[in-house]
């Protein structure tokens, strides 16, 4: 049984990927950042955020 390769998405939430792991799930796109908010979880302070527990 052939099956097709997935369609390239052009607009939605499967376009915007994490830039540091590759998710689609949680991504932050405010200011640009394209981080998921896992990672920011991890390298939010380095980058100057306050993480809060």
């Amino acid at each position: 049984m052939k099956h097709k390769p997935p369609k390239e998405r052009k607009f939605g939430k499967g376009v915007v990927k994490c830039r540091r792991c590759g998710t689609t799930d949680g991504v932050i796109r405010k200011y640009k950042l394209y981080i998921c908010r896992r990672c920011l979880n991890e390298v939010g302070p380095e980058m100057g955020f306050k993480v809060y527990e």
